[in-house]
């Protein structure tokens, strides 16, 4: 594995981390309670990271972060990963949910299909679950068949998700499914 450097950046929903390799981002940690609990948090997911000034590519990528969760229509799906990590089922999840634009929203099962696994919606939500790069893999934009949150493991669970959803205008404030699946 190639060495990691992080940052950590504030945004309207608080203090994230943000990691990356030679390859491209390789982790994105939302925001703890507080900043050096995210820090901290970094440091126990990636363990070796070193803190560091961004460089330049990086600092595009955290701008461009940091302005979807300011409210802007900003499409993050062409920034650079490093995925090596995760298991190839992920990767191609991941690839999937990146096409999910702001906004809007799509299904586990919705993904499954779309892998030609049908019936894998749950290995959907697992790999999501393990997603390391949370808003960049927009993880908080797949919601459950009965358009329900489901689960987020973000800080903050569901209500994280919602938030985040809501800076992007996918709600619809009422009872019932919020969210259109877009694509």
């Amino acid at each position: 594995m190639a060495a990691l450097s992080f940052t950590l950046f504030d945004t309207p929903i608080g203090t994230c981390g943000l990691v990356w390799s030679g390859r491209g981002i390789a982790g994105l940690q939302l925001p703890e309670a507080t900043a050096q609990a995210t820090r901290s948090r970094v440091k126990r997911r990636w363990p070796g990271v070193t803190e560091t000034s961004p460089p330049s590519g990086v600092q595009r990528a955290l701008d461009r972060v940091q302005a979807l969760l300011a409210g802007g229509d900003i499409n993050l799906e062409d920034i650079p990963l490093d995925l090596d990590a995760a298991p190839a089922f992920h990767r191609k999840v991941y690839e999937v949910a990146r096409t999910i634009p702001p906004g809007h929203t799509m299904t586990y099962g919705e993904i499954a299909r779309r892998l030609g696994a049908p019936h894998e919606s749950r290995e959907v939500g697992q790999a999501l679950g393990r997603n390391p790069i949370a808003i960049i893999v927009p993880c908080h934009r797949v919601l459950g068949a009965d358009g329900k949150m489901g689960g987020f493991s973000a800080g903050g669970g569901v209500v994280t998700k919602r938030r985040i959803l809501e800076i992007e205008g996918a709600s619809a404030l009422g009872a019932g499914p919020l969210f259109d699946t877009g694509r």
